[in-house]
């Protein structure tokens, strides 16, 4: 069975709360598989290949394997091409004659005894462990015994055999188990009692484990901007790419022109943000001279890079009273500033924030003024200084922004449309979607941006459409919905429900929940929601919501690749469905993996039928 890389929408998650894990303390636990190929993916230890496939049923030779263990040293990933020949069989022009060389100085593995090496040899499992224990500092004095018995015992008591399918010493080494060989090392503890991973400059989380969010973060590389050549920045082929635009799976088509962008090499994986701010600049701090952060709109953003540094200050070409698009990182900091007219200069979004303000005028004076944060169709963020009309938040507006700067805002005349997406998701009944059109879908003052793959199969009535227009070739480019796929809803299981004081006389309910990870609570409030223990859907603000009910059920037979199957019924699950094991009354956070591994029995939850834009949300494994 060939697995795909597992970051695209999946590493999204990770980097946010939907990692699949059980709870903390979980001593020696079995980690997923998927969680165990991200972390030594996103380390650049064992990679897939040029389609992203990590082949995790082909056995391993000494070659590779001892390339994977020099990746997994500190600057591993530095050894060049080998200046001589090894070994008569591994010539200086051998794919891994570097990595050979490098093992046997490290003496980390050595040759045959008639002066081969053998490179194309299946590994096994004593050979493998062997070398695992000399990178943690353990040397042939320490072990006593026949070989490989001692090392077999070492092994297993430093938990280096969590996961791995092979049992027998003599047994060849296959590309699942080292994955989780590689995996294990990194919490391993050296011969001097350190974890492993420390040496690579990473540590373990409060609960003894791999945090695999901080070596994301460590291995990130970037950002650049979407302008100009700027694929030739990425250090791989951009169309074989996995890509996560603004914590959504998309593709590579998917990257807009000012999108920020951050990747990992060994993962061939994009992160790409969209986030803009449009406004005049009203202060620089801590100066102009050195500004480390700028105000925009009666909002302080920090400057993440040096360019935008050098840009902003009083040696770049903006200052104090310039109107300016700063182009927002993964963490909120200015990544660039462009000019407006190089950003789109044309969006209609809904508002999702009017805040009044204070504003220096630049001459010891103030003024006050509205800060309109717009949610527009591209799937931006844009904030605006507005001090003429009132917006609300809820309000669907059109944004122009002229060369010079100006910018003006105004409430759109809403327009529907109607029928059932095609199945390929290239028209809405009759009238089909251009190539680039721009999907939002909203609920009151929160949406999403959707894509038409999305909507597939969906039937779209009139009433469920607040905006659209067609360019000038007669397709729709842009189409604002009202809440038709739920994706910006919350999703996960009441875990309690309690009431306090007499019915009808005051009485109030606390409910706690998990949202994919993330647990909530609403301690005290009048508001009876109709829901009990199970999986539910939250709408709005979690600590306040509009509404929050329990899903629909369907038992089903099992996951086959996005769907969920319940009889001859294909249900599609949520990109960011949220599993559960169910056990003693109990929700443990899971993985896919994980429950489908242990064969257990499934329950679907599903917020809407298909047709109308709903998928499986929660699946509740027993």
């Amino acid at each position: 069975m060939n697995y795909r890389r597992f970051l695209t929408a999946g590493l999204a998650l990770a980097l946010t709360a939907s990692l699949a894990v059980l709870p903390a303390g979980a001593a020696n636990r079995t980690p997923s598989l998927s969680e165990a190929s991200q972390t030594v993916n996103a380390l650049g230890i064992i990679v897939g290949d040029g389609q992203g496939n990590f082949n995790l049923n082909q056995s391993v030779t000494r070659a590779e394997f001892i390339t994977m263990t020099i990746k997994a040293t500190p600057n591993g990933d530095q050894v060049g091409h080998a200046s001589t020949s090894p070994y008569p069989d591994v010539p200086y022009t051998h794919w891994a004659a570097g990595y050979v060389e490098a093992g046997v100085n490290a003496g980390l593995i050595s040759g045959y005894s008639d002066g081969t090496f053998r490179p194309g040899n299946q590994i096994t499992l004593a050979e493998g462990v062997t070398i695992l224990l000399s990178l943690l500092g353990y040397t042939p004095q320490d072990f006593s015994g026949a070989y490989p018995t001692p090392q077999m015992a070492m092994y297993h008591s430093l938990g280096l055999d969590l996961g791995v399918q092979a049992q027998d010493p003599n047994t060849p080494l296959t590309r699942h188990d080292t994955v989780y060989l590689f995996y294990n090392l990194l919490s391993a503890k050296t011969k001097a009692g350190a974890p492993y991973l420390t040496t690579l400059g990473y540590s373990l989380n409060a609960a003894g484990e791999v945090d695999l969010v901080s070596i994301l973060n460590g291995s990130m590389e970037g950002p650049v901007v979407a302008s100009g050549n700027w694929q030739s920045t990425i250090p791989f082929p951009v169309a074989q790419a996995s890509v996560t635009r603004d914590g959504k799976a998309a593709s590579p088509n998917s990257i807009q022109p000012n999108d920020v962008l951050y990747w990992n090499p060994s993962m061939k994986t994009i992160w790409a943000y969209s986030t803009q701010v449009v406004g005049t600049i009203q202060e620089l701090t801590p100066s102009a001279s050195a500004p480390t952060a700028v105000k925009v709109a009666g909002r302080t953003y920090p400057i993440e890079t040096s360019t935008a540094a050098f840009a902003l200050s009083n040696l770049g070409q903006y200052g104090v009273g310039d109107t300016v698009t700063l182009l927002l990182g993964r963490d909120g900091g200015v990544a660039a500033v462009v000019q407006p007219s190089q950003s789109a200069t044309h969006h209609v979004g809904v508002v999702t924030q009017v805040q009044p303000g204070q504003f220096s005028d630049g001459h010891n004076g103030t003024y006050s003024a509205d800060t309109v944060t717009i949610l527009a169709t591209d799937g931006g963020t844009y904030s605006y200084e507005w001090e003429t009309n009132y917006f609300k938040a809820g309000d669907l507006v059109e944004v122009s922004l002229s060369g010079s700067g100006a910018v003006s805002l105004q409430r759109v005349k809403q327009s529907s449309v109607s029928g059932t997406v095609s199945a390929d998701g290239t028209k809405l009944g009759n009238t089909p979607f251009a190539s680039n059109v721009e999907i939002l879908d909203v609920y009151e003052k929160t949406g999403v941006r959707v894509y038409p793959s999305r909507l597939s199969g969906v039937s779209i009535q009139s009433n469920m459409v607040s905006y659209y227009s067609k360019n000038s070739q007669g397709e729709i480019d842009q189409l604002i919905l009202k809440d038709v796929t739920g994706d910006m809803h919350h999703y996960g299981v009441l875990t309690n429900v309690s009431a306090s004081g007499m019915a009808g006389l005051g009485e109030s309910y606390s409910y706690t929940f998990d949202l994919g990870g993330i647990p909530g609570a609403i301690p005290m409030t009048s508001t009876r929601y109709p829901v009990e223990k199970g999986p539910i859907v939250v709408k709005g603000d979690v600590s306040a919501p509009d509404k929050m009910y329990t899903l629909t059920s369907i038992k089903a037979d099992q996951m086959q690749g996005n769907d969920l199957l319940a009889g001859n019924q294909r249900y599609p699950m949520s990109e960011e469905v949220a599993i559960y094991e169910y056990r003693d009354g109990t929700y443990y956070l899971s993985s896919a993996d994980r429950v489908q591994e242990k064969k257990l029995e499934l329950t679907g939850w599903y917020d809407k039928a298909p047709k109308d834009g709903g998928c499986i949300r929660v699946i509740v494994a027993k």
